[in-house]
């Protein structure tokens, strides 16, 4: 029951990141989250968290066609990781490497070749996603290598939250 409640946490916080106001595009948790959830529970929950997490956000502010094909990509992500972490060991260096690529992954998918569906040719989505990619990928890659580990720290803690049973106040005034 624990687990449950931490995934219900983390996506919680996923979704409360993302209405911040006026925060930069596509500077959110969800790949740092997915990633290590992904990892832990398997395909269907990595799949699960990344689809519903991109589909409630959308539905609360602004759903449309492109909601699908954004859901169903970062779901796949999601189920993704899941493989991607069988192969490879959880390290800061592999959370940054596969957030690297499945940003590409995301942004080519949902930028590029979906451009056609809202009138653009594909070379000008190309051209116009390279600034918001490297935006996407400074942010992807920033919270894989700081909140990943933590993220997968604490799912896999039987614990709750951690305290030392005894801790030391050494060198604290009271």
């Amino acid at each position: 029951m624990k687990n449950k409640f931490k995934i219900v946490i983390i996506f919680a916080g996923c979704l409360l990141f993302r209405l911040i106001p006026l925060r930069a595009p596509n500077v959110e948790p969800i790949m740092a989250s997915v990633m290590p959830l992904g990892r832990k529970y398997g395909a269907f929950l990595g799949f699960f968290f990344g689809f519903f997490s991109i589909f409630l956000y959308d539905t609360l502010t602004h759903f449309g066609s492109w909601t699908w094909v954004a859901a169903i990509t970062y779901g796949a992500i999601g189920a993704a990781s899941s493989i991607y972490f069988k192969k490879f060991k959880t390290s800061i260096f592999n959370f940054a490497v596969y957030a690297f690529f499945a940003t590409i992954v995301f942004d080519l998918v949902t930028g590029v070749l979906f451009a056609p569906m809202f009138g653009q040719t594909v070379f000008n989505a190309l051209v116009m996603q390279i600034p918001f990619t490297a935006l996407h990928l400074a942010g992807n890659i920033g919270f894989a290598v700081t909140l990943s580990p933590l993220i997968n720290k604490w799912i896999t803690s039987p614990q709750f939250f951690a305290f030392r049973k005894n801790p030391s106040f050494v060198g604290v005034k009271i």
